[in-house]
């Protein structure tokens, strides 16, 4: 992973990331890690999310990954369980797990769009109700729920994913507005065009790429610790001041 700041506050405190096996997440796992964080992280790709796990702790680092379907409810609040239990209170969380699935509208059945709402927002609500005794009890924390710039840009093709992702945003500012008082921030991120595995295997074609760059006024691909960089900021002391925002990390996109 690439370097960035360290923020000694973030030394011995216990973080749970949804979605950290791959892509964005793995990215996060990894500054976490750096930071000297206790960090726990819930995924259902097994195989990546062991070795990234096996890999850090064989670096000395302290990482514990559950697998657990952020869409059984049951499921991710035992995962949960199991993290504060093996390194305790949990005081930042970072929900990063989605589905980005193309679907047309009028294909979408009643059970779709329930399973499309659970993996990319309702698994966002839950987590922070698990862990926002956690936060009080510490006399604080921090939360950062991944939302998309997709709705923002008007992005056709998967209108339940940028309806999910738009409702993270509110969801964030009634978190920060309901949980100040307890010195709790929530705050948002919307990540442009990523390049990650997925979007290499599904969607990044010549045409495409070619497009992004004319769009954006980076003329760079983004890359997973671009988002890493700044979720570590957000979880930090150094964002003190700084809840019930939407921070957009898109190159220039929108």
């Amino acid at each position: 992973m690439a370097g960035g700041a360290i923020y000694p506050d973030l030394e011995g405190r216990t973080v749970l990331i949804t979605g950290g096996g791959s892509g964005i997440g793995a990215a996060i796992v990894r500054a976490f890690a750096r930071q000297k964080s206790k960090v726990g992280f819930i995924d259902i790709a097994d195989a990546p999310s062991r070795s990234l796990a096996d890999e850090l702790s064989r670096g000395g680092a302290t990482v514990k990954y559950v697998r657990a379907d952020v869409t059984d409810t049951a499921a991710l609040r035992a995962g949960i369980g199991e993290i504060r239990d093996a390194f305790g209170p949990i005081t930042v969380l970072v929900n990063n797990a989605a589905h980005d699935d193309r679907h047309a509208t009028e294909e979408v059945t009643p059970e779709y769009f329930d399973q499309r709402i659970a993996v990319n927002l309702k698994h966002q609500f839950f987590a922070a109700q698990a862990v926002l005794p956690d936060m009080k009890a510490a006399g604080g924390g921090a939360i950062v729920n991944y939302s998309s710039v997709s709705w923002m840009s008007g992005m056709g093709g998967m209108a339940i994913y940028t309806a999910a992702k738009s409702a993270v945003i509110g969801l964030t500012r009634s978190l920060a507005r309901d949980y100040g008082q307890f010195n709790i921030r929530a705050n948002s991120i919307a990540p442009g065009w990523v390049r990650t595995e997925r979007q290499e295997r599904l969607w990044i074609k010549p045409e495409s790429e070619a497009r992004q760059m004319e769009i954006q006024c980076l003329k760079r691909w983004l890359v997973p610790d671009d988002l890493a960089k700044v979720t570590v900021f957000l979880a930090s002391e150094e964002a003190a001041a700084c809840t019930s925002q939407l921070y957009v990390v898109d190159a220039g996109r929108v």
